[in-house]
């Protein structure tokens, strides 16, 4: 009897339903840092390196594991970081002390750097071929609406029950759990190429063909993913100590405003040639960046917000954009490498800066970080604009008519 298999549809909805999932949880620990430091008495430099550990751990697996899909197939990897993912989800359960948290973290961040790639490269092998792909559309989509969907609902669970943590984790372990399960219903959809062993070696590939455009892209990915850490480290906090709005809920607020609105960007954007989304994109989130810090020198809290929401919606244009530059055209055998250079340059500087952040912070005070932060994030913004400006007058005359879009199909 052959073994039973989603439809190719069917697949790959549940393949970008895995991917928010994955992210949604990377997300739920950020309204939870404050709850921790009140029950095991930190500060924000162990703060941001509770948040850090993850970064690294996340890199870690993206450099040694990020294209060993390609190689083994993409049922095996998706499986073994599900069930990663579980695992992770009980050590949080059983966490009484920084330590252990530091360790769901590391558990955490390995899972998330093993699934990212593949999860997207899988997205991009089952999208329906002959028309305007959402692959990368759903690849940029994804970390905005994950981390919203998991910090508001954690968020809530904060607000609403006495004991948050065994709800939000508890629930968690019994998706992952299903969700590893539903991995045995998908199509394997790359082929194996040779050389598995070699493929750990710990390394950024990025084929030759789209190496320019990725040189292009990542002064873009610094700038956005530095804010984004910014935000989903220290930004509870920074209303808490700004604003004086201590309520955790609308802690997580500042990141769906943020983060969810990059998926109204992306959703904007997703018809705009890859390269006008990703230099309007940077453009906008750089004007709100800087409304953000008029923001904080005035203390007004709606305009903080607000310029949030604008920033985000900058964010995810340019971030759609980046990926569909970079990912344009990329063989088969070498998807899951290529996003996960593209994380590996995300999650450096969402994690390096905002840790910096966090200790410098201890010494000058939040606000001041906040606000060269955030001027140095403007000019990487800005640059990267003009970059890509740049390149694309040096581009023969023949390539720099890019087509017109196409109905969004999966």
């Amino acid at each position: 009897m052959p073994a039973l298999r989603l439809s190719r549809p069917a697949a790959f909805w549940s393949v970008a339903g895995l991917l928010v999932l994955v992210l949604a949880a990377s997300g739920v620990p950020s309204p939870l840092y404050r709850v921790y430091q009140e029950q095991f008495g930190f500060g924000a430099g162990v703060l941001t390196l509770v948040f850090g550990i993850y970064a690294f751990a996340l890199l870690a697996a993206l450099l040694v594991v990020g294209s060993l899909s390609d190689h083994v197939g993409r049922r095996p990897v998706l499986a073994g970081g599900l069930l990663l993912q579980a695992v992770a989800m009980v050590v949080f359960l059983a966490a009484d002390g920084v330590g252990w948290l530091l360790a769901a973290r590391v558990l955490q961040g390995l899972s998330t750097g093993a699934l990212t790639g593949s999860l997207g490269a899988t997205l991009l092998d089952l999208q329906r071929p002959g028309r305007r792909p959402l692959g990368a559309l759903l690849n940029s989509v994804s970390p905005g609406l994950g981390l919203s969907l998991g910090a508001v609902g954690a968020g809530v669970a904060i607000e609403s029950t006495a004991s948050p943590t065994p709800w939000v984790f508890g629930v968690l372990t019994v998706v992952f759990v299903l969700g590893t399960a539903l991995v045995l219903l998908l199509p394997e959809s790359s082929p194996r190429l040779p050389g598995t062993l070699a493929s750990l070696r710990p390394r950024v590939e990025v084929p030759r063909p789209q190496r320019r455009a990725f040189a292009v892209a990542v002064p873009a990915l610094v700038a956005l993913w530095a804010m984004g850490g910014l935000v989903l480290s220290l930004g509870p906090s920074l209303v808490a100590g700004v604003f004086g709005i201590t309520d955790h809920l609308v802690g997580s607020l500042l990141i769906l405003c943020m983060q969810g609105a990059g998926v109204v960007g992306s959703l904007l954007a997703r018809d705009l040639p890859p390269r006008r989304s990703m230099g309007g994109g940077c453009l906008v989130f750089a004007v709100a960046v800087a409304a953000l810090l008029v923001a904080l020198a005035t203390g007004s809290a709606w305009l903080f917000f607000v310029s949030a929401a604008v920033a985000g919606t900058g964010f995810g244009a340019a971030f759609l954009g980046a990926v569909a530059l970079v990912t344009a055209g990329v063989a088969p055998g070498h998807r899951a490498g290529l996003l996960s250079s593209v994380f590996v340059v995300g999650y450096l500087a969402f994690s390096v800066p905002a840790i910096v952040a966090g200790i410098t912070s201890n010494a000058v005070g939040l606000q001041l970080v906040a606000e060269v932060y955030g001027a140095v994030v403007i000019v990487l913004a800005v640059g990267a604009a003009a970059g890509l400006r740049l390149a694309d007058r040096r581009r023969p005359a023949a390539d720099r008519t890019e087509e017109p879009a196409e109905p969004l199909a999966a």
